[in-house]
């Protein structure tokens, strides 16, 4: 007997796949633009001296770390020239019908970041490594808030576009309620509440009523802009003793505060983001690791198979975007309560948008959302720590946030695939 060698027809059935398969430039064309800007900031107009960077923020003792001083043209040549090598290297992926890899495009930006950060703090000033991540943290702490419960209510099958109206509900009610009982927990469980209303609401008109979602959750968003300015503006600009709520002192975390760099950054914090770090491990364990996240995705994949097998869509649906306002108003006592600062109009100013695409940008992973929220709260708050001794001019800076959430969304992520019935109401037959 004979055996025929399967080999030949696996390796032609492969390449016939391959030769199938459409290029994706879009990654590419998106590390080919920063490697030209490399190009333009780092040789062009590339900045002679040093760049120093502090690392010594929030330590003590042996666990100080001491000033890092790099050349400034020199960095900046080296970088330039890394970038156009991974860019290529990404031109490359593109023609044999390969994706750019996450962690490749993770490597770039990090490579790119240090020489931005290194050309842009050419000076005799140390740039404050600690604080700038401290800040980065502090800004992102309600975008992962609002991107967790973007996550939770998109995995149902409702999109999730009153994320805005979520926090700032949440950041007005915990600031009238605090302010009121002086109590922080009381606050922090308003805030929530008023989260869950604002949901509940999207989840009525959506799954009830067949209203389309993406309507319901603007003009709830518009909706609670309007109630929130009004009432600042009759009620607590009068009694300015509704707008003083208490705040969150920072709680710091024996040993791990001590850690060189990150301990003051994660584990010198206010209850509410440690709250944010459970959320984060509840979310992602709840969803791909219990029986409530096997029905809360089969639901959002293919409502007809779970309503077939006695999963009751309507109320699993009601519920879990409930508990996705709930997370996010949690989010929005971080601007009243984590701050210490008082409740103003238009507070979020358009965090859950961004939210919104970092829950995109995250593929409707917890972890994912995470990140690419830390991402953005990075850029945002480097307009802060570089804007005053900075070449680039303040109204570029200010753009800084908007401009990474384009290209993360449109340059980077691609072609997507969001749960299968998210956004279509479910009509049990």
């Amino acid at each position: 007997m004979t055996s025929l060698d399967s080999t030949p027809l696996i390796a032609k059935l492969r390449s016939s796949t391959v030769a199938s398969l459409p290029r994706s430039w879009k990654a590419p064309i998106t590390l080919g633009i920063f490697a030209v800007i490399c190009i333009l900031l780092f040789i062009v107009f590339g900045r002679s001296g040093s760049t120093h960077f502090s690392f010594t923020a929030g330590q003590t003792g042996a666990f100080q770390l001491s000033l890092l001083t790099v050349p400034t043209r020199a960095t900046g040549i080296a970088v330039t020239v890394i970038a156009v090598l991974m860019a290529l290297v990404s031109i490359r992926f593109a023609y044999g019908k390969r994706k750019t890899p996450l962690w490749f495009v993770t490597i770039y930006a990090i490579v790119v970041l240090v020489g931005f950060l290194t050309w842009v703090s050419s000076g005799p000033q140390p740039l404050a490594v600690t604080g700038l991540l401290a800040g980065s943290l502090a800004l992102a702490t309600p975008l992962i808030f609002g991107a967790l419960g973007g996550v939770v209510s998109e995995r149902v099958g409702v999109v999730n576009v009153a994320i805005e109206g979520q926090l700032l509900a949440g950041a007005f009610v915990s600031a009238i309620v605090a302010s009121v009982t002086q109590s922080l927990v009381l606050g922090v469980l308003s805030a929530m509440v008023a989260g869950l209303l604002v949901s509940s609401v999207l989840a009525a008109f959506s799954i009830n009523y067949l209203v389309d979602q993406v309507i319901v959750g603007v003009v709830l968003n518009v909706l609670v802009l309007g109630l929130t300015s009004f009432f600042y503006s009759t009620t607590l600009t009068v009694n300015a003793a509704l707008n003083t709520p208490p705040s969150f002192s920072p709680l710091a975390i024996p040993v791990l505060s001590l850690i060189p760099v990150i301990g003051p950054v994660l584990f010198n914090q206010t209850i509410i983001v440690y709250l944010m770090y459970l959320a984060i491990a509840g979310v992602f364990y709840a969803l791909f690791f219990t029986r409530w996240g096997l029905r809360v995705r089969s639901v959002g994949e293919h409502p007809q198979a779970a309503d077939t097998v006695g999963i009751n869509v309507a109320r699993t649906r009601l519920w879990t975007v409930s508990l996705a306002g709930a997370i996010a108003g949690l989010g929005g006592a971080y601007y009243t309560l984590g701050s210490g600062l008082g409740f103003t109009i238009n507070l979020t100013n358009g965090d859950g948008f961004i939210a919104l695409a970092a829950v995109i940008f995250g593929r409707w992973n917890p972890i994912r959302a995470t990140l690419a929220a830390l991402m953005f709260g990075f850029a945002e708050n480097l307009q802060y720590v570089i804007g005053e001794n900075s070449p680039i001019p303040s109204q570029i800076l200010l753009m800084l946030p908007y401009v990474v959430t384009i290209f993360a969304v449109a340059g980077l992520v691609g072609q997507v695939r969001a749960p299968a019935a998210s956004g279509r109401p479910y009509i049990k037959s």
